[in-house]
């Protein structure tokens, strides 16, 4: 008995077994259809791959790996350093500016749990450095400064409130801070400084007064409640000058390094390219 044999479009002769000659035809038709299906799923793939990687604004906030490590410790030994140059070799009022903007700045990049992180870190640095109570000064309300504004600039709030809001929190760790230096005195400074700062105005008016500028009427209108709302006044406006300075420090710094803030209002704008 003889073989049969195949003869391929090409003349080619092949050995085929009378099983292969018979799934000749079925083998091709399912070769088709699988190609059929790859082409499909390429498709399918491609187009898939394009909608998964649409760019998110804020998908390396979720990020969790050893960028976010060095970038707090980084940022926190950055804050530590300022602060301790600032106190020991003060250059001026230039440092207390960026007190808050590495804090501000991690949680622009990384989210509210990295830039708390960054606060109780640099807190930590500071009470081994330089001890405790120093340390509590700077995270109230520095560290708490730099939370807060990096919250209100994620979210686009204008810089009217977050201005506002960073000077009411200004003026809180103010008096935090007399509260514990008058722990740490044993004497309550703030009724010290209002009285002496009404005596040195009484003082004053009484001058005046004995050279003529004035009338004995103004000095029944000096008491140690006027001086202390006009302290508190005081404090607040120079919270309010403070946190101006810092965003505009904030615009012109971390707008360089990727970090979008809020843009200024339209006064703030003209004065700048003026």
């Amino acid at each position: 008995m003889t073989e049969d044999k195949f003869t391929p479009p090409g003349g080619s002769q092949a050995d085929l077994t009378p099983g292969e000659t018979e799934a000749g035809p079925e083998m091709a038709a399912a070769d088709s259809d699988f190609d059929q299906l790859d082409t499909y799923l390429n498709s399918t793939a491609t187009g898939s791959s394009r909608l998964t990687l649409r760019p998110d604004p804020r998908a390396h906030h979720h990020k969790a790996g050893p960028l976010v490590m060095v970038e707090t410790a980084f940022l926190a030994s950055t804050t530590a350093l300022i602060w301790l140059v600032n106190t020991y070799f003060p250059p001026g009022p230039i440092l207390r500016i960026l007190f808050p903007l590495p804090i501000a700045l991690v949680y622009l990049r990384w989210g509210a749990r990295a830039a708390w992180m960054t606060a109780l870190v640099t807190g930590l640095l500071l009470a081994v450095l330089m001890g405790p109570p120093r340390s509590l000064l700077f995270l109230m309300p520095y560290a708490l400064l730099g939370v807060q504004l990096g919250f209100n600039w994620v979210r686009g709030a204008s810089w009217y409130s977050s201005i506002l809001i960073g000077a009411v929190l200004g003026s809180l760790g103010f008096f935090f801070r007399l509260w514990l230096m008058s722990i740490l005195v044993g004497e309550d400074l703030w009724g010290y400084l209002t009285t002496q700062a009404t005596q040195m105005l009484n003082w004053g008016l009484d001058k005046l007064v004995g050279w003529g500028f004035l009338n004995l009427g103004v000095l029944s209108q000096t008491n140690l409640q006027a001086i202390q709302v006009l302290a508190l006044a005081m404090v607040l406006v120079s919270n309010v000058v403070y946190l101006f300075t810092v965003h505009l420090a904030a615009w012109l710094l971390l707008e360089r390094l990727g970090s979008r803030l809020p843009d200024p209002p339209e006064w703030v704008q003209s004065l700048l390219e003026d």
